[in-house]
């Protein structure tokens, strides 16, 4: 029995001189989730919005659905409670357990045995190995695929060691993608445990492998599995290299197409795929690091995190490569310099060096690989200096030239504007 009094008192706010005409209370982008949200979600009229209010009501049922997610993991965990009670043993055996409580709520939500045992693991870590990022899903601060990026990453960890990660991890947590925060969890890991990480890394080198199967449509899938990540990142920037150089003489394949027979062509022999293919050394490390004093995680742009040794064997095996050196403060680049036979075009080198990605918030595509665009176009203003140049994928290349709008408002920092009316602001990671 559920017991009306227990409704909080501030549904009030429902009354309608406190609504819009679309039944929207003033304060909903901060109107934390729960009983008070839901029953506003259940009666707005989405017909009635202006674009702007449908976007903040697509961000407040979204920290609804988190929060409904997180009170049915924590269902799921009070099952596997009371399946221990049942037990009664000091000391129970945690399988028999685990196997006994997915198979209760494989039963309950008709799930298979592997659905069931994902859902009963992913309510264990949260709400009992990581209790500060249940409580983060269940306030709507970050979604379920978030809580499980940050879950996955960590498990391995010892749980006092994970939930410093996860601390750290849930301070950005809230405005960046599943790969950005995979990628921001690795380096945290890496830097609190290198030696550790040096461990995990060099038993997965021990696991590579090749896998080749077929598709169910007759095509086959051939992949590389737990390769050195500089030189699988390498191997990638060289087939990317040769399949824009084929478009541009004129290729009429998709750029997928071109890289597929490129990759075959490659590992075949096939002399068609060979041509020009000059090094650029591109990471991001701290000097201290790469001379060995200390172990500190880097960075391959638009790749992620890597350990200290692998940026010390970039070095090793890129001895006539392109170097770009960028000077940093505290808080930002300083300045850039490249080196390379030939001349090159410093302020393309230096906006590479100081944004090593799109700079649209959710994107993560390398800068070598994107247009430099001019924040104000060069026919109005004839300027083209390193401050008014950033570089963007092509894909949000042409979301900028279409209704977006994009602003720098310090160094670093970009500040999107959307057809609707809302902003998004990406900043710079420390140096």
């Amino acid at each position: 029995m559920f017991d009306t009094e227990m409704l909080p008192c501030d549904l009030d706010v429902l009354d309608a001189d406190q609504l819009d005409d679309a039944g929207l209370p003033a304060d909903l982008e901060t109107l934390p989730p729960g009983l008070l949200l839901a029953v506003i979600l259940s009666s707005v009229d989405r017909v009635r919005l202006s674009g702007y209010d449908r976007v903040s009501l697509l961000k407040a049922r979204a920290r609804q659905i988190a929060h409904d997610q997180a009170e049915l993991l924590a269902d799921i965990q009070a099952v596997s409670d009371a399946v221990s009670e049942l037990v009664n043993d000091p000391e129970p055996d945690q399988q028999v357990i685990f196997d006994t409580t997915a198979t209760e709520v494989s039963a309950a939500l008709s799930l298979t045995r592997r659905a069931s045992e994902v859902q009963v693991d992913l309510a264990s870590s949260l709400c009992v190995r990581l209790p500060q990022v249940w409580e983060a899903l269940s306030e709507g601060v970050i979604d379920l695929a978030r809580a499980r990026v940050v879950a996955d990453q960590t498990s391995h960890l010892p749980r006092d060691l994970a939930r410093q990660v996860c601390g750290s991890a849930l301070e950005r947590a809230s405005s960046q993608t599943t790969g950005q925060l995979r990628g921001w969890i690795q380096r945290l890991i890496i830097s609190v445990d290198p030696a550790s990480a040096q461990d995990r890394y060099e038993q997965k080198l021990r696991e590579r492998r090749i896998i080749c199967e077929p598709t169910d449509a007759g095509t086959a899938n051939l992949s590389g599995l737990d390769l050195p990540a500089d030189t699988a990142n390498r191997a990638m920037r060289r087939i990317n290299r040769l399949a824009h150089t084929a478009k541009r003489n004129g290729d009429c394949r998709c750029i997928d197409q071109i890289r597929a027979d490129i990759y075959l062509d490659l590992l075949t022999g096939n002399q068609g795929a060979t041509g020009s293919d000059r090094a650029v050394v591109d990471i991001r490390a701290d000097l201290t690091t790469l001379l060995g004093y200390d172990e500190k995680p880097g960075e391959i742009p638009g790749w992620g995190p890597v350990i200290a040794d692998v940026l010390r064997q970039i070095i090793d095996e890129s001895p006539d490569g392109e170097w770009r050196f960028g000077i940093c403060d505290q808080d930002w680049l300083l300045g850039a310099v490249t080196t390379r036979r030939r001349p090159s075009t410093a302020q393309q080198r230096y906006v590479e060096v100081r944004d090593p990605e799109c700079v649209f918030p959710t994107c993560r595509f390398d800068s070598i690989q994107s247009d430099l665009d001019h924040q104000h176009p060069w026919a109005h203003h004839h300027r083209t200096t390193i401050q008014e140049l950033e570089p963007l994928c092509r894909y949000h290349h042409r979301q900028k030239h279409g209704n977006w709008k994009l602003s720098r408002t310090r160094a670093g920092t970009y500040t999107w504007t959307s057809p609707l009316g809302h902003t998004y602001t990406t900043g710079p990671d420390p140096p």
